[in-house]
């Protein structure tokens, strides 16, 4: 969620809005610090932190907050899941609610206007009445964020915050029923996907936001500007271009991921192919295909999306070349699922 760009709106609409934060959290908790909420007046809501009594709590202090008018504008809730709310989590959540109105538009719309698919840090200058104005933070402000997500108080009372973090990339080779269904799955996900298909009318009139198309005859050029977390799903309309496609992937040797739509019989001509153009075991190994975890056996379109968005969900998307995508490439290569994929055209 777009944190900024949702408050500017809701104030715009509707004169006032909170944003909830947690700020810290000690043992099991639904969601981690660093989580943010935005609440109206009438009790809607953009984001999560977390559901259940945690949320209904956070939603009431925030209604009243916003019901407060003059008053202070920043609250601070502490709250044991187990003691206070009857959870079974067993942790503790630290919290901070402030309440916004047309008077902070001005560096809303400024960081509004900042926010993407890349990290923002972010400075909170304390206010009158409570609440922290936000300014993008120097370089040398943003060294003194924590790793993580944690908002970090310093001393002088100044917040340091990170918005926002940077999404991991997915290059989507094909623009087909599969393809566009796999979009519209990653579509709530952190997720910036390069999409990618060298027919000219292969791709919808709208592509969900974080989706950029790249049109290109020779769509495997694309990877050299693929970073190494990268997964590359390929489903093409052509075997022949899916195969150009995965040997020039996995003759890169440095992606998360290379999967690839399609039987163990499309595997196993593949592989052939691939040997004989020299590539060696270990780069074919990293080779998924069929895609998508094992259990769901399903061809409509949006089953196989949700199967593989299922399974770049379990990768470490931080790692180069992972141990688990290895791992799935082995498991692949072992299950025997015969025609279990269809091509996608």
């Amino acid at each position: 969620m777009a944190i900024f760009t949702t408050l500017e709106t809701m104030i715009e609409r509707e004169g006032a809005a909170v944003l909830a934060t947690i700020m810290a959290v000690r043992g099991s908790s639904p969601r981690e610090a660093g989580t943010r909420m935005v609440v109206r007046a009438d009790g809607a809501f953009s984001g999560t932190i977390g559901g259940g009594a945690l949320e209904w709590q956070v939603l009431a202090e925030a209604q009243a907050l916003l019901a407060a008018g003059a008053g202070p504008r920043m609250r601070q809730m502490d709250r044991a899941l187990g003691p206070d709310l009857g959870q079974c989590c067993g942790g503790r959540v630290r919290l901070m609610l402030e309440r916004f109105g047309r008077e902070d538009l001005p560096w809303l719309a400024a960081l509004a206007r900042a926010e993407g698919h890349a990290e923002l840090v972010t400075v909170g200058v304390p206010q009158p009445r409570g609440t922290f104005a936000r300014r993008p933070a120097t370089d040398a402000e943003a060294a003194l964020a924590p790793p993580s997500a944690n908002p970090a108080l310093l001393a002088d009372g100044r917040l340091i915050e990170r918005f926002g973090r940077r999404c991991p990339p997915v290059y989507l080779f094909g623009a087909g029923h599969v393809g566009r269904a796999l979009v519209m799955a990653l579509a709530p996900l952190p997720f910036a996907v390069f999409w990618s298909d060298p027919r000219p009318d292969a791709f919808p009139s709208h592509v969900p936001q974080q989706v950029r198309i790249l049109r290109d005859p020779h769509p495997e050029r694309s990877l050299d500007q693929a970073p190494d977390d990268a997964c590359i799903l390929i489903m093409t309309h052509s075997h022949a271009l899916d195969l150009a496609i995965a040997t020039a992937a996995l003759s890169a040797g440095r992606f998360a991921y290379v999967g690839v739509i399609g039987s163990q019989t499309k595997r196993t001509r593949f592989l052939s192919q691939m040997r004989q153009a020299g590539l060696d075991e270990a780069r074919l190994d990293r080779m998924v295909c069929p895609i998508g975890i094992p259990g769901i056996e399903g061809k409509e379109p949006a089953v196989i999306a949700a199967a593989v968005v299922a399974q770049i969900l379990l990768l470490p998307q931080a790692a180069a070349v992972s141990a688990e995508g290895r791992e799935i490439g082995r498991q692949a290569r072992r299950r025997s699922v015969g025609e279990n994929r269809i091509h996608d055209v």
